[in-house]
């Protein structure tokens, strides 16, 4: 998540901004996805909270966080941190593990070498769910202080700033958490389902669990946490609705059980039709729901998850794949229904900070979805006119390659592929010196400097996908701008998918 930083020290910077933007040194013509795949999962490791195994890759990163969980008289040690900064919130986390677990599901067969580095990067996420969700009736949210952390510049391994653990509960519920939780440990068993049975059915039995209790005891963590977590640290928008049942759903995919597909579709038509999702900014943004998919909001993504099913079984496709195909027709540059926009360079975008969130999801979505339509052989409705699933995968390769350099400026938005790429990225752990480079302690204000100079960040967070360029295609390499310069795990996660498709078929 973005952070503040000395008001004074901004105004300072933001007078060097101009010198500092990037310039046109032409366009890249060809992609390679396999190294951009190796990359895109090499990045987790760069987030990982908690003890480092001896396989660690990315080895400037140090243990960190060890004694996570102790106040509360449990383990929280592992996890992920989200972005640059050193906070657990499991709300994005569980996101991002749902969606890791997706890819494989959906593209593992692709990825060759790096599958076991994709399962992983899963199991260091599912590992930590089990410790989170450990206790019957309470399910941990976040781990630290979101308001302490964000007024430091400091690396992990020396955290000063309280480790506070915060959990919902019978009598305090955060539905949108806990489902989300369960979601990702329903999708992950499938994945390990080849691999490690019994670990597969610990997860799919934890799923069930915590899928129970966020539905027994319904609630936002909204109105447990209040100012914790709103408006800036991961407030929920949409409600906990949409994660209850794209819970169900994966439930539903993972075990067949058929009082999961009810769930479904008893609540699929409560959904509203018009959402209020929150930008990770804090600033809300209304839309259609049947567009919407990201953290907050779950909606495109239970359309095109359970189209599949519908689709296969031969079952009622309605609202499924009527929303579906209005989603897909909602991205495509010509259709008459599109929501989005798009820069001059052909990047999409949607209303809000940190686009490249959109731009990950959303393309990985419709990779599946043209899975989905031509193994049905049906082609997408978009008004009076059909588009063949061909199309769609058209549109995701060309947001994949525009972060990877097919654009105006020629530089990849991903850290370490390609010859021109941000240096100085928002980022804690990557601008600070490591601690195999300095191995003295750095208080909270002590990495400040860090924060403020113009040089290039001190370790490459390898893979990391920043938040963008502006609708303009322009872009500034410098930490202050968040919403540019700030990586975040979830948008690498859908994009670890797609890149693993489009090293398959690179030419589609």
């Amino acid at each position: 998540m973005m952070s503040g930083g000395n008001v004074r020290v901004q105004l300072r910077v933001l007078m060097v901004v101009i010198g500092m933007m990037m310039v046109v040194v032409g366009r890249v013509t060809s992609q390679n996805y396999e190294d951009a795949l190796t990359k895109s999962i090499l990045f987790f490791e760069g987030q990982r909270s908690g003890r480092l195994p001896p396989s660690q890759r990315m080895t400037w990163r140090k243990d960190s966080a060890l004694n996570d969980g102790t106040e509360s008289n449990v383990d929280l040690v592992g996890g992920y941190y989200d972005a640059g900064d050193n906070v657990k919130f499991n709300f994005p986390m569980a996101f991002t593990t749902t969606l890791l677990a997706w890819s494989v599901l959906e593209f593992g067969q692709f990825m060759g070498s790096d599958l076991q580095y994709a399962l992983d990067a899963i199991r260091w996420g599912t590992d930590y769910f089990l410790k989170a969700t450990s206790i019957p009736g309470t399910v941990f949210a976040i781990v630290g202080d979101p308001y302490g952390d964000h007024s430091c510049w400091q690396r992990p391994e020396d955290m000063d700033t309280p480790r506070t653990s915060y959990a919902v509960t019978t009598t305090n519920p955060g539905s949108e958490v806990s489902a989300e939780m369960a979601a990702a440990l329903a999708a992950s068993s499938m994945v390990f389902q080849a691999y490690d049975a019994q670990y597969s059915l610990t997860l799919l039995n934890r799923a069930a669990m915590v899928f129970d209790f966020a539905d027994m005891y319904r609630g936002s963590y909204n109105d447990v946490f209040g100012a914790l977590v709103c408006p800036y640290y991961y407030c929920d928008g949409s409600g906990y609705a949409d994660e209850l049942i794209w819970a169900a759903a994966w439930l539903y995919k993972a075990t067949n059980n058929q009082s999961y597909w009810d769930y479904v579709l008893k609540h699929i038509n409560s959904l509203p039709q018009y959402i209020k999702r929150m930008d990770t900014d804090g600033m809300p943004v209304s839309g259609g729901s049947f567009a919407e998919f990201g953290w907050d909001s779950k909606h495109a993504g239970i359309n095109i998850l359970v189209s599949k099913l519908v689709i296969d079984r031969q079952l009622n496709p309605s609202p499924f794949v009527f929303n579906a195909d209005k989603f897909a027709c909602s991205i495509l540059p010509e259709s008459p229904t599109k929501s989005v926009t798009y820069s001059p360079g052909g990047l999409l975008f949607k209303p809000g900070s940190c686009n490249m969130q959109h731009v990950t999801a959303l393309s990985f979505l419709l990779l599946v979805y043209s899975r989905y339509s031509n193994d049905a052989q049906r082609g997408i409705q978009c008004d009076n006119f059909v588009v063949p699933p061909s199309r769609l995968v058209q549109v995701a390769q060309s947001q994949v390659d525009y972060i990877l350099g097919k654009n105006p400026l020629g530089m990849s938005y991903m850290v370490g592929y390609g010859n021109s790429f941000p240096q100085r990225i928002h980022h804690r752990a990557s601008s600070l010196p490591s601690v195999d480079a300095y191995p003295a302690h750095i208080d909270c204000q002590g990495g400040s400097q860090y924060f403020q100079t113009e040089n290039p960040n001190q370790n490459l967070l390898i893979g990391a996908v920043v938040g963008g360029p502006a609708a303009d295609d322009s872009y500034v390499d410098f930490r202050i701008d968040v919403s540019q310069s700030e990586p975040i795990t979830y948008i690498n996660a859908p994009l670890v998918g797609a890149l693993a498709y489009f090293k398959a078929f690179p030419s589609s």
